[in-house]
């Protein structure tokens, strides 16, 4: 293990390094470097706080990197020692790029590196670094959306190394596969389109402009990357957060000036809808829902979308679409072009181990608390509960005031979920 240490105002920071296996049933095998940052409260770094893990979203997005003490980590400063994880693959750990991953050789050998890169390999690594960091006692997870999902995964293959978890929008479906879950996020897409829309009824004149802009001609974004309608409608990717209205509201109101696509509303398409920061996300999202029951995902939510044609680009009003991944983004976006191959190894890879344990979940009593959001447009609700009243010594939280970022948006959350495992709520 390596570590530095960094002082900012209310929290001090290690930097910690640590050599893990990429394959963890190689362990003789091939190393990759996972990256995690603690924090603590300065006047508390010499006392014996308990742990805790914080998981992040994505899959394939790097953990959150602190300014000070603010918001739910300000919270969680109170009781712990928060472990930051830039889980494998994104920020720090070994990142999985286009370029890394071009040395690896064929598409074939780099769709094999990323099988190592889901929740089961993510928990594995985490049980390593526990035992180092923690004297082999357990600790508290913290999962975050997908960060919920590993939390999950980690319930099933060791609960040993856990003394509480905490999720937030990330109970995951347990029987469901790709198509079913795209179908339900369609319809909660488009409840949210709707009430952007509802909020910003001059918006669909606007959606409409531009669509028909990019429909009549080659357009280029500053990169250089086409800006097909498709790329348009993934903007809808941020309405299901508690200001994502307004962040397309805003990018669309200044979108065209004199009759031409502004260089203002280009740079900022560019910037909320490229993966040059989170490849692995548009590489392995789709397969976070394969189950270890012999099925391949071949591309469930383009094939889900084709028999939608409200989602079609030549559709007016124009729908926009969410977080889902599509074969196109492989063309046009160029931070994604070169993997397009290896994406397509990986739509067709039909064994994927199973990432959940029904029956030792079931009889899990290691306390979980967790928040579900009523209107979540990334994480079915239904879905959700299901799972809740699957997992044994787990208390759910149903709520509407929050969306998904509530975590992010709102400190009351981790603190909800704080009072629900200690019993006082």
């Amino acid at each position: 293990m390596r570590q530095s240490t960094t002082r900012l105002p209310g929290v001090q920071l290690t930097e910690h390094e640590f050599d893990v296996p990429l394959d963890h049933d190689d362990p003789a095998g091939t190393t990759i470097t996972v990256f995690a940052r603690e924090a603590v409260a300065p006047r508390k770094r010499d006392q014996d706080l308990p742990w805790l893990l914080f998981l992040q979203g994505g899959p394939g997005m790097r953990s959150p990197r602190p300014t000070g003490r603010s918001g739910w980590l300000g919270r969680a400063l109170q009781d712990y020692r928060v472990l930051l994880l830039d889980q494998r693959g994104t920020g720090r750990s070994s990142p999985a790029t286009r370029q890394t991953l071009a040395g690896l050789g064929s598409a074939k050998d780099q769709a094999e590196h990323l099988t190592h890169f889901r929740a089961d390999s993510i928990v594995r690594d985490a049980e390593l670094i526990r035992r180092e960091l923690a004297d082999g006692g357990p600790w508290s997870v913290l999962g975050q959306s997908y960060g919920g999902f590993c939390a999950m995964t980690y319930l099933s293959l060791a609960p040993e190394g856990l003394r509480e978890v905490i999720i937030t929008g990330g109970l995951p479906p347990l029987d469901r596969g790709p198509d079913e879950v795209y179908r339900a996020t369609y319809e909660r897409v488009r409840d949210r389109s709707r009430r952007y829309f509802d909020r910003y009824p001059q918006d669909v004149a606007r959606w409409a402009e531009v669509a028909d802009r990019l429909a009549a001609g080659d357009v280029r974004l500053p990169s250089g990357d086409p800006f097909p309608v498709e790329r348009l409608q993934q903007l809808g990717v941020d309405l299901g957060m508690s200001d994502g209205a307004e962040k397309v509201h805003y990018l669309l109101e200044t979108a065209v000036q004199d009759g031409e696509l502004t260089d203002e509303f280009l740079a900022g398409v560019e910037h909320e809808t490229s993966f040059v920061d989170h490849p692995v996300y548009a590489l392995l999202h789709e397969s976070i829902y394969c189950r270890g029951d012999g099925t391949a995902s071949r591309w469930s939510a383009q094939r889900v979308r084709e028999t939608l044609p409200d989602f079609d680009p030549g559709a007016r009003p124009l729908q926009p679409t969410g977080e889902m991944i599509f074969p196109w983004m492989f063309e046009s976006d160029r931070t994604l072009a070169p993997l397009r191959e290896a994406a397509d190894i990986l739509a067709d890879k039909l064994d994927w181990p199973a990432l959940y344990d029904p029956d030792r979940l079931a009889a899990n009593e290691v306390p979980v608390a967790a928040a579900i959001y009523h209107d979540d447009m990334y994480v079915e609700y239904a879905y959700s509960l299901e799972t809740a009243k699957s997992v044994g010594n787990l208390r759910w939280w149903v709520t509407s005031e929050f969306s998904h970022d509530g975590l992010r948006s709102d400190a009351r959350v981790l603190d909800r979920l704080l009072a629900i495992t200690a019993g006082d709520a």
